[in-house]
């Protein structure tokens, strides 16, 4: 009887551990599913900050030389959710640089600026650079003539 009673333990314990190795197989392979998981979501991690590296550094103003000196050009603006922030470097609104409100737009050379209108020499090269901007979609150049700013 004790030996029956031995070999009823034995079975008893060896179908435990046996469940238990099911158990446990089938825990490692979930604990590989997720560890390729992970090493397939750090690659792409790691493939997008590269390229959010490149974007930037493509993105940033670019010196150049002009008459011996360095001058950073104006980027075009791409991003228009960046509302309330600075975008490579420059202001938010460059309309309120300028001393103009937000609200209305500006007649290049009257309100913001402070010059005086009659001074045709003086409010031509501010009319070039506003309408650089509004090419670079800085600004809005209105039908009227005006410049306001992109919101």
């Amino acid at each position: 009887m004790v030996e029956s009673e031995i070999a009823d333990r034995i079975a008893a314990r060896r179908a435990e551990l046996d469940e238990l190795e099911v158990q446990l197989v089938r825990q490692l392979d979930q604990v590989r599913a997720e560890r390729d998981e992970l090493a397939v979501a750090e690659r792409v991690w790691k493939r997008m900050a590269e390229q959010l590296v490149a974007e930037q550094n493509a993105a940033s103003p670019a010196a150049v030389q002009v008459a011996g000196r360095a001058v950073l050009l104006v980027p075009h603006r791409t991003d228009r959710r960046r509302r309330g922030r600075a975008a490579a470097g420059l202001p938010a609104d460059p309309g309120d640089r300028a001393g103009r409100r937000r609200t209305g737009g500006g007649q290049a050379g009257r309100r913001g600026a402070g010059l005086e209108v009659a001074v045709r020499g003086k409010l031509e090269p501010l009319r070039g650079k506003l309408s650089k901007l509004a090419g670079r979609d800085w600004l809005r150049k209105l039908p009227d003539g005006r410049f306001a700013t992109r919101l």
